[in-house]
């Protein structure tokens, strides 16, 4: 069966670059028919659920999960319902109705719309999870195999991590193909950084609330296994500000012409104000995630509000 991802572009960063000593090179996964790399682990899944008897998927989602979800269930024929929560934007919710989805809205966080999206699953109807599945993992890990493939051996590699879903499947798609001793910088937003609470803790915690405004990254726990992976793996977490994340959205759309959500935008602030990590690596590959959710106007008014 033919993938529901597309390979996307791997390009050279001039203007990133010049901010670091090396090279910055682009994994352009905002490119995908969904407009995110959820699509790569989610259509995977999907696809792999309607081999084993699914007749109906259902999901829940801050938005990119869904709208993924809700691509694969057109594209197989299937029908899909989305549960997303109150703080899911408008452009979100409509991208996931354009592709034939009914869409529910329950409560103000992920975890309250994920716990009513398990309500409604039966054995025909399967719950198809925004990162926490095997399934997605390896789906995400093609990324790396496209990577291999293109000749590119990077030196570190810089993602977002909302529950963990791509970091579980970047570090997948290391190990797979001969690249396990690649660090991985996973990148939060501060009041979505489960990860970085968990780390400094000692143990996997669960956050109070999400207060940034990087919605895709609003997972109170990230998936366990993205968090053992941090004693198996060498991962570099780091946090910063919503206003660097969205200053950094802006910098790119000028720099490469190319729009991309807050969640996104918190890695590309590791290099637009390069963090010492980065600085003496030749190859520095970006997984450039994406988002649908947002606009150029939105992005303004997040940044006037931010002062």
């Amino acid at each position: 069966m033919k993938t529901l991802h597309i390979e996307t572009p791997l390009i050279e960063s001039i203007p990133l670059g010049k901010k670091v000593k090396g090279k910055v090179w682009l994994k352009l996964e905002a490119l995908q028919p969904s407009g995110s790399f959820k699509l790569r682990g989610i259509g995977y899944a999907c696809q792999t659920y309607l081999r084993r008897g699914a007749k109906k998927f259902v999901s829940s989602s801050g938005g990119n999960a869904g709208i993924a979800v809700a691509f694969a269930g057109r594209q197989l024929g299937l029908p899909v319902v989305v549960v997303v929560p109150e703080s899911t934007t408008e452009n979100a919710i409509e991208a996931i109705k354009q592709e034939h989805a009914e869409v529910i809205v329950r409560g103000g966080s992920w975890q309250e719309a994920h716990d009513y999206s398990l309500k409604l699953t039966d054995s025909e109807c399967i719950h198809i999870h925004p990162f926490d599945d095997p399934l997605l993992w390896d789906g995400h890990a093609t990324i790396l195999d496209e990577v291999k493939k293109s000749g590119l051996s990077p030196d570190v590699v810089v993602l977002s991590v909302g529950g963990g879903g791509l970091m579980c499947g970047i570090i997948e798609g290391l190990c797979r193909n001969n690249m396990a001793t690649v660090p991985v910088i996973a990148v939060e937003t501060v009041g979505a950084d489960s990860l970085a609470t968990s780390l400094s803790a000692g143990q996997h915690l669960e956050l109070d609330d999400i207060t940034s405004l990087a919605t895709s990254l609003g997972a109170k726990k990230v998936a366990k296994a993205t968090y053992d992976w941090c004693y198996k793996h060498e991962v570099v977490s780091h946090v910063v500000s919503d206003m660097e994340a969205v200053n950094s959205c802006l910098e790119f759309c000028n720099d490469h012409r190319l729009l991309v959500e807050p969640a996104c935008g918190a890695t590309l602030s590791t290099l637009y104000n390069p963090i010492e990590f980065l600085m003496d690596k030749k190859n520095i590959l970006v997984i450039v995630c994406g988002g649908s959710g947002v606009t150029i106007d939105k992005m303004n008014d997040w940044k006037i509000k931010m002062g």
